[in-house]
């Protein structure tokens, strides 16, 4: 099934290839830095720092943006310390609503991004046993769902406002971010 989904998801990129070619207009527009919330499933929320590329458009309004995020959160109980982060690798595509106001960009998106996930359990010494410690990474792959709007504060910068959901084996999350990207060039 798996091999199916690829294989219509590649056949359909191949087909769009030709007339979006001649529409788009990549290359790096603007960098950028942002912060969010990030609520991830079965650990409480906490805050995140990334960065993204905008990579202009592959076609009118579809744009291309590739980010790296990261967010980690502790909790202690009874000298008992548990730690979880993600580290997130990822692109999205991005299709901009036509509005009659050029300078708020509503836009509806999806994504596929690399989790780097890790884990820690420290346990210090108790009762005459020693201290112990666990640790675990693992990398997944995640898909993206959201949206959200950019607008301009002056001609070289954007306002970003995201809220997205991370679709991930085990850590699913939900973020609200929020950024600025600079124009780059011209």
């Amino acid at each position: 099934m798996k091999r199916m989904a690829l294989l219509l998801a590649f056949t359909v990129c191949v087909c769009a290839a030709s007339p979006a070619a001649s529409q788009s207009n990549l290359g790096l527009k603007r960098a950028g830095l942002a912060v969010g919330f990030v609520s991830p499933e079965h650990v409480n929320g906490t805050f995140s720092i990334g960065a993204l590329a905008d990579w202009g458009t592959m076609a009118p309004r579809i744009g291309l943006e590739s980010r790296l995020d990261y967010w980690s959160h502790t909790e202690e109980d009874f000298g008992i310390k548990a730690s979880v982060s993600d580290v997130t690798l990822g692109a999205r595509g991005k299709y901009y609503f036509e509005t009659t106001n050029p300078n708020i960009r509503p836009f509806a998106g999806a994504g596929l991004a690399f989790h780097f996930i890790g884990a820690k359990v420290v346990v210090p010494p108790q009762g005459g046993f020693p201290a112990m410690s666990a640790s675990d990474s693992q990398t997944r792959l995640g898909i993206d769902l959201g949206g959200g709007f950019a607008t301009a504060i002056n001609p070289r910068t954007d306002f970003l406002g995201e809220l997205w959901y991370g679709i991930v084996e085990d850590v699913s999350q939900f973020s609200l971010r929020a950024g600025m990207a600079f124009k780059l060039g011209q």
